[in-house]
């Protein structure tokens, strides 16, 4: 916008150049930004570029704010598996665009729907908001999104797994052994894809996730389903750390640590012995097509 610090009546007024938003806070440990996406899209018309339902005018428009690259992936990767899916008949035009300064409005606009309880439920049903989304979405507009559960993986017998697995494989997995660094198979891996446990093949990792940490093992910030990642104390070795684990499969996969980048300050530092790897174009023929949604295209290298 060109106003500094505007009110809400001038925001409102459409002659500021901003658009009304909302600024989320969010742990990534508990909700994912693919999950705010979810919900995200669930509430608006992302087909309208006038404004949105009764509301007409710039300041009214859909758009999406993100703060780093890996924001603006998901984001852009799921704007284009909704068009794909055909749930709009029309062109999805919310915008993606760099976060730019959030100006709040003024307290009496805070929580507005629970100080004016009346006034806004006569809005929002005159809106015709509720009545277009539930014709869109059905029962699925206020559905979750839902990650693979870990029942569904189970670690084969020990004997099984002898065969299965190679020595350093087992060493690491069940014997909670530590790889060598920089001459595993992950450590500098550029594709996309998701990184599955080697044992059970439940989901962990993405590659939307990983970064380079320096340290020669496969670094991410953040799991793919956090439900399938356990987190025990470790007091080996004379130190303190917590181990990670797969859920299902119980396989030992390193340890997280805090110093890792934003948006979570994690380092989930993984053995690449326990894990397999699966690039975008394989996702669908291996039973993880839910997945592909998070990837603009196959064999995308990280950059």
């Amino acid at each position: 916008g060109n106003v500094e610090n505007p009110t809400y009546s001038q925001v409102s007024s459409g002659t500021t150049g901003h658009i009304e938003s909302v600024e989320i806070s969010y742990d990534p440990a508990k909700v994912s930004y693919e999950d705010l996406l979810h919900v995200f899209w669930r509430n608006i018309d992302p087909t309208d570029g006038g404004g949105q339902f009764v509301d007409r005018g710039d300041q009214y428009v859909t758009k999406i704010f993100y703060h780093d690259k890996a924001q603006q992936k998901a984001a852009e990767d799921s704007k284009k598996a909704l068009q794909k899916s055909k749930r709009f008949t029309k062109t999805i035009v919310t915008e993606i665009v760099p976060a730019v300064r959030f100006y709040p409005a003024e307290e009496y606009h805070q929580d507005y729907y629970k100080k004016n309880p009346i006034r806004y439920k006569y809005y929002r049903y005159r809106s015709g908001r509720d009545q277009f989304l539930d014709k869109t979405w059905g029962e699925e507009r206020y559905s979750h999104r839902k990650p693979v559960k870990s029942s569904k993986y189970q670690k084969p017998e020990v004997s099984k797994l002898k065969e299965k697995l190679s020595k350093l494989q087992y060493h690491v997995t069940q014997e909670n052994g530590t790889e060598a660094p920089f001459k595993n198979e992950y450590w500098n891996n550029k594709q996309a894809g998701i990184y599955v446990d080697i044992v059970s093949g439940e989901p962990l990792f993405s590659s939307v996730h990983k970064y380079d940490s320096g340290t020669g093992w496969p670094s991410f910030y953040q799991p793919l389903e956090k439900t399938n990642v356990v987190e025990k104390s470790d007091n080996t070795l004379f130190m303190r750390r917590t181990e990670v684990r797969s859920k299902g499969g119980d396989s030992h996969l390193g340890h997280v640590f805090e110093d890792g980048p934003q948006p979570t300050g994690l380092r989930y530092c993984i053995n690449s012995a326990s894990l397999r790897f699966i690039p975008v174009a394989d996702l669908e023929k291996e039973g993880y097509g839910q997945y592909a949604s998070l990837f603009s295209g196959p064999e995308v290298e990280k950059k």
